[in-house]
């Protein structure tokens, strides 16, 4: 059987592919990578469909044995590669040979690497997936020293280049929002603030949602709605009046208004945000 050891599993990796849509109505996101095109790209890289299962790394890091010889690629936030101490590429195919430990170090830039590995990670399935979803727990757990992974088999060559450019994560997050549904529940004041900048990224954004540092959304109401549907992308205001913007692990009900909805283009440059990055909302109707 070919598998991987965890000798370094770093802050938060975890195992991601392309989520488990269609389960919304009973209350599972789709979750999956935050940086979809990321995670496409390492599988490309590694011989793969784009729909096995990566590492999704955040910020640290991680490391692992290959017990059996395998080709690996990096890509998502730039970041250093090592196989056994050596450098080795980023952005493109790296074998890595039995025994050998292959090192995914701290982000250089962005927040989240992906690391795909040819055959992908074959951890059982989940409602059709092998997503980890940091709100429900479905899925495998998040990595742990001394975890075995296992790997599936390979599916074709790795991609036959030397490298791929890298997009640099955004020094300024442009976010282009349709307003509503639940915009007339905010002044025309706080539109306003909502679109004049001045937020940034909070450190305490996860992979539910983007937290916002900055002003306050005026409500033109008081109150709370009932529970209802919110999407990928959907720009909730809590009571603290500073936006989240939810990602791929979001609840699927909120009783919060939603100011507005995020285009989906948006949000793997939202998942390489780092905090303290400037935000800029650009609203539209719909």
């Amino acid at each position: 059987m070919r598998f991987l050891t965890v000798v370094r599993a770093g802050a938060l990796t975890t195992v991601q592919d392309l989520g488990r849509p269609g389960h919304a109505h009973l209350g599972v996101p789709r979750s999956g990578a935050l940086d979809r095109p990321a995670h496409r790209l390492a599988n490309r890289l590694a011989g793969n469909p784009e729909d096995r299962a990566t590492l999704e790394t955040t910020a640290t890091g991680c490391a692992l044995r290959a017990e059996t010889a395998v080709t690996a690629a990096v890509t998502g936030a730039p970041c250093p590669v090592r196989v056994d101490g050596r450098p080795a590429a980023w952005g493109a195919p790296v074998r890595v040979p039995a025994g050998a430990v292959l090192e995914v170090g701290a982000a250089t830039a962005g927040l989240r690497s992906y690391v795909a590995f040819a055959g992908g990670v074959a951890v059982p399935p989940v409602l059709g997936s092998r997503s980890h979803d940091v709100l429900s727990g479905l899925g495998p757990a998040p990595l742990a020293d001394g975890a075995r992974l296992p790997l599936g088999a390979p599916c074709g060559p790795a991609g036959a280049v030397d490298a791929v450019p890298c997009a640099a994560p955004p020094a300024e997050l442009v976010l282009p929002v349709v307003l509503g549904p639940r915009d007339d529940w905010f002044t025309p004041g706080a539109l306003r603030v909502l679109a004049g900048g001045g937020f940034t990224v909070s450190a305490a954004g996860n992979r539910v949602g983007l937290r916002m540092d900055g002003p306050a959304l005026e409500r033109a109401r008081d109150g709370e709605l009932p529970s209802e549907g919110v999407v990928l992308g959907a720009v909730q205001v809590p009571p603290d009046g500073r936006p989240v913007v939810f990602l791929a692990d979001h609840p699927t009900t909120g009783g919060y208004p939603v100011a507005g909805v995020v285009a989906g283009a948006a949000l793997a440059a939202a998942a390489q945000a780092v905090p303290g990055t400037p935000v800029r909302f650009l609203p539209t109707a719909a």
